[in-house]
């Protein structure tokens, strides 16, 4: 018979699982099949070649071309909705730095000017994001260039294949481990490019376990972790960055009433830990607001005003909501 705190402890971890599965069904719906096919994205110079000028004119253009292939890949397969997607994606006021059709998509969109930005913000996104379920990303992504004005530049990086939310992969880190190399060599990219830009690294949901696992020595100022679940760390003294780690947590955000913990199996790990708005994980609070799980960029919300704010560094940004304490 197993010990009591044993036992607790994989209650615990269970309860994690169905309770993220049981609120989620009607949030976001179940996943469909990532199975229409795209051709293989363009070969493209490394991001470090086409910070400025023609160059990043010429890279859009090349991606704006590869999604007009993949929307006619999507077209002949008789997916009406995918192809759709991907013709608004192809239209010339859309910039991207990168573009893959295949399986649920890889995509990096530019919000704002890159060539001028002297402040970029890198949003990585959780769960349920893909080709299919790009329109809200894409919503949060241009309500918080327009938060954060001129001389600003938003990326949305959706650069691996994010878990669904009721799955297995929601509550392990393998996905995440698939990820965080990718974002890695995207922000140090994205530094040689612009070396003289503040950058922030946001991350939601699923999102932080990709950015704790890349932030090691990351070159950016700020790390902002938000609907967390965990990141896999005890605190943010383990991601082992210089980069200022905050946290932040709506209050109506059901994330909050799934424990953080974390249960090592033999070949796997369920949970991811500690709360990164917890007294103990030692992140700098930011207050997120009375909002939900997907509300965090929602234009006029607190959260939004105080992600900018960090972006931006400027000083004066609100403490930790009190519900957010509550649930600490």
């Amino acid at each position: 018979m197993a010990s009591g705190p044993r036992s607790s402890r994989f209650r615990r971890t269970l309860l994690a699982a169905l309770v993220a599965a049981s609120v989620a069904v009607p949030v976001s719906g179940a996943a469909r099949p990532a199975a229409v096919p795209a051709p293989a994205p363009p070969v493209l110079a490394p991001l470090t070649a086409v910070a400025l000028g023609p160059a990043l004119d010429a890279r859009y253009a090349a991606n704006r071309d590869g999604i007009r292939a993949a929307e006619r890949m999507a077209a002949n397969h008789g997916d009406r909705s995918r192809a759709s997607a991907l013709r608004a994606m192809a239209g010339a006021m859309r910039h991207f730095l990168s573009f893959d059709g295949r399986g649920g998509g890889r995509t990096a969109e530019v919000f704002g000017d890159l060539a001028r930005a002297r402040r970029i913000a890198v949003l990585v996104p959780g769960s349920d994001t893909s080709l299919d379920r790009y329109g809200r990303f894409r919503t949060g992504a241009r309500a918080l260039q327009k938060e954060l004005g001129a001389g600003s530049a938003v990326i949305a990086w959706l650069g691996y294949g994010t878990p669904g939310t009721v799955s297995r992969e929601a509550v392990t880190p393998g996905r995440a481990h698939e990820a965080a190399p990718q974002l890695d060599s995207f922000i140090r990219q994205l530094r040689t490019a612009k070396p003289a830009a503040r950058t922030a690294l946001l991350c939601h949901s699923y999102g932080s376990v990709v950015c704790a696992l890349a932030a090691p020595g990351l070159p950016v100022s700020d790390i902002v972790l938000y609907g967390s679940p965990g990141t896999g760390v005890d605190s943010a003294a383990d991601l082992r960055t210089r980069a200022t780690v905050w946290a932040g947590r709506g209050d109506g955000d059901w994330i909050a009433d799934v424990p953080h913990t974390r249960l090592r199996l033999p070949f796997t790990t369920i949970g991811f830990g500690r709360d990164p708005v917890s007294q103990e994980f030692g992140a700098r609070p930011f207050d997120a607001g009375p909002g939900g799980h997907s509300d965090y960029l929602k234009p006029g919300s607190v959260s939004l005003r105080n992600l900018a704010r960090i972006v931006t560094g400027k000083t004066g940004v609100a403490g930790q909501a009190p519900e957010a304490a509550r649930h600490a």
